[in-house]
């Protein structure tokens, strides 16, 4: 359970700066990660955004409300960063995701505490320790999917069939007696080597990974068909063989909250594994993260974001937010060109509601020829949103009685289903708004015990779904927002009054 911080954002921040360094991460792009975290945890706190600026040294308040925007998708998820070392498995992953666990708690004293934050920085906390705990590749038990990681692992493939001529190499040179180090010797040269980097993560375990994940079930079966043509086209390019050229790039459809980002993280994991791409780490952004205010700044923004996802996983939600106007459409232009120049070793992945993304990707030729498989995500059952409120509760340290997954279900019941529905964030959302109604009961109880510290009562669901997911508030009022397709949304760079003349 994530406990109140005595720490400060700025200590937080100077500690997870540290741990970025200590794990071989840009120390700056961690502290823009930590900032954004903590905007996202605190954004629903009165006067959040002028404690943040000070202990940021952000003058300016807008900078708060992008940074919250940036942030929200690590509430529920692992950071990018912390995402990249899990997957290469370093061993300076479990440090740095305590570094940005402490950021969360330090975010909780921002501005006015409120219930809510209480529980957003449980959550957020609980999502970056909780990616440390994968599941063990035994999850994988569907037989063709064994089938195919065995011929994998037998895929340096048997090349005594093809006639090939080894050039005649030198004999090794034999040691004299004289020559052989000591012991001594051996140690200080064995002291002296470099430490060997960690061994990324198998094939195997990535798939058992997707396998563990809740619903999806006919995106887990797209994703290993995916993987055996691409695992088949690897081993013929390997021989010698010719092969039709396939393209990675993938369309990702559905509703908000049914796992898209989380696919898309292990899509580049299993792409790296595969030996299609040379790092795997997920980039996720959204229009606002692509577009400039002027013409001619779009064509170098988008350019410098792809530049960060070389070698993995360009991932762009909502990008039909791309059409419709001259600057998403320089964008587009970029991004097609990128494309091409860096094919070998870049994957893009676009998401969004089916209607809007199929009418985008038909209208852009240079991008309909290059994405040519889309993958549809189902919204959740009421079944399998129990399961991940439940998940999300244990992963926090708090315990759930059938008395609350009672309330749950029927608030779940009485909440009409469309394309605005969350999903997953429902009931994320849910779990964060009773964690904070739970601080809220316990403020008056001195010494609460530990069985106090981690039961949630029905009651805490009730006060969940009144106040589910308010808008950021600005000195005692509430900041309007527009709805947007993953139910967050917050003021960006482009609606500023200063850039009004900018962008029609």
């Amino acid at each position: 359970m994530t406990e109140p911080s005595t720490r400060t954002l700025a200590a937080a921040l100077d500690e997870l700066r540290s741990a970025a360094a200590a794990a071989g991460l840009e120390p700056e792009a961690a502290v823009r990660e930590g900032e954004a975290l903590a905007a996202a945890v605190a954004e629903s706190a009165e006067q959040a955004y002028r404690d943040w600026c000070e202990q940021t040294g952000h003058r300016n308040p807008q900078s708060f409300f992008d940074a919250a925007h940036r942030g929200r998708r690590w509430r529920a998820a692992p950071t990018a960063l912390l995402g990249q070392l899990v997957l290469n498995r370093s061993p300076n992953a479990a440090s740095y995701a305590e570094a940005l666990a402490e950021v969360c708690r330090a975010a909780q004293s921002l501005g006015i505490p409120n219930p809510r934050t209480a529980g957003n920085a449980a959550v957020a906390a609980a999502a970056q320790l909780g990616v440390l705990t994968a599941p063990e590749p035994r999850a994988t038990t569907r037989p063709e999917v064994l089938d195919m990681l065995r011929a994998l692992d037998q895929a340096s493939l048997d090349l005594s069939s093809l006639e090939l001529t080894l050039p005649n190499l030198p004999a090794m040179p034999v040691e004299a007696p004289s020559q052989i180090p000591t012991k001594d010797a051996a140690k200080k040269a064995e002291a002296s080597e470099p430490k060997a980097e960690p061994e990324p993560k198998t094939l195997e375990e990535l798939l058992a990974e997707l396998d563990a994940l809740i619903g999806l079930t006919e995106v887990k079966a797209e994703i290993h068909r995916q993987v055996a043509v691409l695992r088949v086209e690897t081993l013929r390019s390997k021989a010698g063989l010719k092969s039709p050229t396939i393209t990675r790039h993938l369309v990702f459809v559905g509703n908000p909250g049914t796992g898209k980002t989380t696919v898309a993280r292990l899509v580049g994991g299993i792409y790296r594994a595969l030996g299609l791409l040379s790092k795997g780490q997920l980039v996720e952004v959204d229009r606002s993260e692509l577009v400039a205010g002027y013409l001619g700044q779009t064509a170098i923004k988008t350019a410098e974001v792809v530049a960060s996802a070389a070698g993995g996983v360009l991932f762009i939600d909502e990008a039909y937010s791309l059409a419709g106007d001259q600057y998403g459409q320089e964008s587009v232009d970029t991004l097609v060109k990128e494309m091409e120049d860096r094919r070998d070793d870049l994957v893009l992945i676009v998401a969004g509601y089916p209607d809007p993304m199929a009418i985008f990707i038909a209208q852009n030729p240079g991008l309909a020829s290059r994405f040519r498989t889309t993958i549809e995500f189902a919204d959740y059952t009421d079944e399998e949103l129990v399961r991940i409120l439940k998940e999300m509760a244990k992963a926090a340290d708090y315990d759930l009685d059938d008395a609350c997954v009672e309330r749950f279900c029927a608030i779940l019941a009485m909440t009409p289903r469309g394309p605005i529905f969350g999903n997953g964030r429902f009931a994320r959302n849910m779990l964060e708004a009773a964690i904070g109604r739970h601080a809220w009961r316990l403020r008056d109880v001195a010494e609460p015990t530990v069985d106090q510290l981690r039961k949630l009562i029905p009651e805490d669901f009730d006060e969940a779904a009144a106040e589910e997911e308010p808008p950021p508030v600005i000195d005692g009022q509430q900041a309007s927002s527009a709805p947007s397709s993953e139910g967050d949304s917050v003021q960006t760079a482009e609606d500023r009054p200063e850039n009004q003349g900018a962008q029609p």
